[in-house]
């Protein structure tokens, strides 16, 4: 009788290990593993009410569309997803696609309906808490503050321009531009900001080289910043097929921006005296269109929420609601992220916003999970410069880059083999 007590017992614990190491190879590698499947009341392509991110279904794309919008034109094709990073900027503890919060901060918000948000001291970079900071979601308008840090470096705000029909005539928001009225680039950036006009994104579009140049402009902007996650489809922000960002890009983004004096001015603004034009010839009767009080669209800046010091706003069927935005809470300046929520019939988006400006607030000193990398430029004149990481290589978008799949196999088979031959060289010893 041979004594193999101990010897199952080993290779029996050695299995279980690696048919947990299997699982865990698969679910992290496999990009349809981490797809939530749709539950009671899931509908794809639409946000539930705090959708769930823990199994990564944004990793490498963004939500499935509900619309045309993204339909590439004829003879154009759909971008491939951009590269995985690995490790995360900012932290490997930005890795995870589920909440993080740092030491101290307590639990976030009830209520909260974003796929995505994230925390931030706007000062020291500090990240304080997030959810999904690297998914890939849609920015809608948040974009035009990306835009608009192209537009600052690039032009000069008291030149004169002119608008034409097809900028005017651009669909979704407008700043109310019209022929023949007198408008400077600064107008432009107000309106950009201030009613997220689309009409006043493709002015400054046109002023930069027209919509190929200026996407390549902002494009090269947020791989300058660290903002990896990011593409500009569109200047307005208007769904595009390729379009992308994520929480932790715009945060990056938008502290850039901060740092811009002119920005930082711009974004603050409750009100401007924005000019109008005369009646257009080609309509009988038409009206004078005089010069209107523009009000910010930025609901906490028009309502003085305690300390706001401006934001962005974004909306599309696809993108659903997205925010970003800083405010003083106590002695620290906040930045939050939101991108793909709702307002819901008890908590409104701008409520969850002050909820996540007033939690960031309390956060102790030190507390951290992770940083914003991109350096902010002192002096808007010179751009920053971010030394940016090496692309990922042109792998198929489903690879996770955490681990390489053969070589933890590899690995994994080897020990198991390893474990039977110690087994078989111990049962031959015995006879």
């Amino acid at each position: 009788m041979i004594a193999l007590g101990d010897d199952v017992r080993r290779l029996t614990a050695l299995a279980q290990i690696a048919g947990v190491l299997i699982i865990g190879t698969v679910a992290l590698g496999n990009s349809s593993a981490w797809a939530d499947p749709p539950g009671p009341g899931h509908v794809v392509g639409v946000n539930p009410t705090t959708p769930p991110t823990d199994h990564c279904p944004h990793r490498s794309a963004t939500p499935p569309a509900v619309d045309t919008s993204e339909v590439p034109k004829p003879g154009a094709t759909t971008p491939r997803p951009l590269p995985l990073q690995m490790p995360p900027a900012g932290g490997p503890r930005l890795s995870t696609c589920g909440v993080v919060v740092a030491d101290g901060m307590g639990q976030p918000p009830a209520r909260l309906t974003s796929a995505a948000w994230l925390v931030a001291d706007l000062g020291t970079g500090d990240i304080l808490a997030a959810k999904d900071p690297h998914g890939r979601y849609r920015p809608a308008s948040t974009i035009k503050v990306l835009l608009a840090l192209v537009a600052l470096d690039e032009l000069h705000l008291d030149a004169p321009v002119s608008v034409h029909r097809a900028e005017y005539e651009t669909e979704g928001d407008s700043c109310g531009t019209g022929p023949r009225g007198h408008y400077t680039n600064r107008d432009m950036v107000t309106g950009l900001l201030m009613a997220s006009g689309n009409d006043c994104a493709m002015v400054i579009a046109r002023q930069l080289g027209g919509v190929e140049a200026t996407l390549g402009k902002m494009n090269a902007r947020a791989k300058d910043l660290g903002a990896l996650d990011t593409r500009a489809a569109s200047p307005s922000g208007l769904d595009a097929p390729g379009m992308s960002t994520s929480a932790y890009d715009l945060a990056v983004i938008f502290r850039a921006a901060m740092a811009n004096p002119t920005f930082r001015e711009i974004i603050g603004t409750r009100q401007y005296r924005f000019p109008g034009y005369p009646p257009r010839p080609e309509i009988p009767g038409d009206p004078d269109h005089p010069a209107y009080e523009m009000v910010t669209s930025n609901n906490l800046l028009a309502e003085r929420f305690p300390g706001v010091l401006g934001g962005k706003t974004g909306y599309t069927d696809d993108a659903l609601k997205t925010y970003v935005g800083a405010a003083r809470v106590g002695s620290r300046e906040v930045l939050i992220v939101q991108l793909y929520g709702l307002s819901t019939e008890s908590s409104s988006y701008w409520a969850q916003a002050k909820d996540l400006f007033r939690w960031g607030g309390r956060a102790p000193r030190g507390a951290t999970v992770g940083t914003l990398a991109g350096r902010q430029a002192a002096d808007p004149a010179t751009p920053p410069r971010v030394p940016v990481a090496a692309p990922a290589s042109p792998a198929p978008a489903e690879s996770s880059g955490l681990f390489d799949n053969s070589l933890v196999l590899g690995l994994i088979a080897a020990l198991v083999v390893g474990g039977l031959g110690f087994l078989g060289i111990r049962t031959l010893s015995r006879h």
